[in-house]
């Protein structure tokens, strides 16, 4: 089980963090993970789907359901293309969409375009992720810096996220 620690600057609370990988088969899996909040100790959501991923064309889709506290259950589908920059792959141009459906099919959609740079052994036992993006429906540049535990992810609006990968 994958666990994190993750602090956002709209809630301003500590949550934790954990998702687990199921294998179906070697392309399919079932994602399950969830939020706790520690400051109300309530789970924030709840989240389960199926990922089925295409190695060959570097693209991955996902179905599932997820719970939410304030929004009660939502539909989603989501998929990602990712195309080679350089033959190594360590610099890629990545396509990325989700859209949300609530029980009246109202739709919270999202997309983005994205570079991400992955530098191995930047300092020894140190690998480095840097992703610079648009997010194209809500209109806004972010960038994202993962150094092996730790992500620092940010936007133009002001928005940003630590998280802590135990």
């Amino acid at each position: 089980m994958e666990t994190s620690l993750r602090y956002t600057c709209n809630s301003r609370s500590l949550k934790i963090h954990a998702k687990e990988k199921v294998p179906v088969n070697s392309k399919t899996h079932l994602q399950l993970h969830g939020e706790l909040d520690t400051g109300t100790g309530a789970p924030s959501y709840f989240c389960a789907m199926i990922r089925y991923f295409f190695p060959e064309a570097s693209t991955g889709l996902g179905v599932g359901l997820h719970y939410d506290k304030r929004q009660k259950l939502r539909c989603l589908v989501r998929g990602k293309k990712e195309f080679p920059v350089r033959t190594d792959k360590r610099v890629t141009f990545n396509i990325k969409g989700r859209c949300d459906f609530d029980q009246d099919l109202n739709q919270n959609p999202k997309g983005a375009a994205e570079f991400a740079w992955n530098i191995m052994d930047f300092k020894e036992d140190q690998d480095v992720r840097i992703k610079v993006g648009y997010e194209m429906f809500e209109k806004v540049p972010y960038m994202q810096i993962r150094e092996n535990n730790w992500t620092l992810s940010a936007n133009m609006k002001g928005k940003w996220n630590l998280r802590y990968d135990l």
